[in-house]
């Protein structure tokens, strides 16, 4: 095997760097591991990633469209009907998909859980006693 320059070391690591970039982002993985299981409408999309907010998954959609790694297909009905699936160029990361589910079989459960602290919080109306909570004069429950 040929040994690659420090040029070709430095091109490579700013190819990967971009690479690198089309996948960064908050929620651009999710969402990519679910259109790689089958295509999905804005609203699944939403369910389906607790705390994503719907102007954050515009944006990492639009990113992804933009990339040329999402396809975004509007239906001309009433109401109409948007519909985002993988493009071919994305369909190319399946066996980056496979091996990462393969790794995270393996490994996964070494992995200390985390709290969930992405996103937009539920709010919770109620005490721990389940009473609603009260606002004072001037101050709002939160």
């Amino acid at each position: 095997m040929e040994k690659l320059t420090m040029a070709g070391e430095s091109n490579m690591h700013e190819e990967m760097r971009r690479a690198f970039a089309m996948l960064s982002g908050k929620w651009k993985l999710e969402i990519m591991w679910l259109l790689h299981q089958r295509t999905h409408r804005f609203g699944e999309l939403r369910k389906q990633i607790p705390g994503i907010t719907q102007h954050m998954l515009t944006a990492q959609l639009r990113e992804l469209e933009a990339d040329g790694l999402v396809s975004r297909t509007v239906f001309a009905e009433v109401p109409p009907r948007v519909e985002y699936q993988m493009t071919g160029k994305a369909r190319g990361l399946g066996p980056t998909m496979q091996a990462l589910t393969a790794w995270w079989e393996e490994y996964g459960r070494t992995v200390p859980p985390k709290p969930n602290s992405r996103g937009r919080k539920a709010r919770n109306a109620s005490l721990e006693d389940g009473r609603p909570r009260i606002a004072a004069r001037g101050n709002r429950a939160s």
